[in-house]
């Protein structure tokens, strides 16, 4: 498979799997195409940049961040809670194979490779955490600021 099938495909799964989402936890339906492309485009930041031999967890925060800003930009536009687009920036991220793996080697009694794969899951989500967080502080003091320098009428 080639690097344009590789993209197309990662593109395709964050996208329809988002907007699978954003309507099974009832979305509105004005938000769900902007949260698959705010998906893809965070997902694509983590993809690239590990790709460029960034390491795992560092991809994870900047595609979070990515998203995080992103999200919480089109909120404002949209007028929708920020919520339902800091969700979708996730969820192309979030390791549930890795939790449902390290369930399945406690399940089989090895423990020493549940606690690794464990262990690596934790630190996916507190690097997703981080990015979401990062992202947020930082949309606060740029909207702060920028309505400080508003004129009021």
């Amino acid at each position: 498979m080639n690097l344009t099938e590789q993209i197309l495909r990662a593109a395709a799964g964050s996208f329809f799997g988002t907007v699978g989402f954003a309507m099974l936890v009832h979305v509105p339906k004005r938000a769900w195409f902007p949260s698959g492309v705010i998906a893809v485009l965070s997902y694509l930041v983590y993809w690239g940049l590990e790709r460029l031999g960034v390491p795992d967890p560092m991809a994870i925060f900047f595609g979070s961040l990515f998203g995080s800003l992103a999200g919480l930009l089109c909120a404002r536009r949209m007028k929708i809670i920020g919520t339902v687009f800091l969700m979708s920036a996730i969820i192309p991220v979030v390791p549930g194979l890795g939790l449902c793996r390290m369930m399945e080697a406690v399940g089989q009694r090895q423990f020493a490779a549940g606690a690794e794969t464990g262990v690596s899951a934790m630190i996916t989500i507190v690097m997703i955490a981080l990015g979401l967080g990062a992202g947020a502080f930082a949309d606060r003091v740029i909207w702060s600021r920028s309505r400080k320098n508003t004129p009021s009428a």
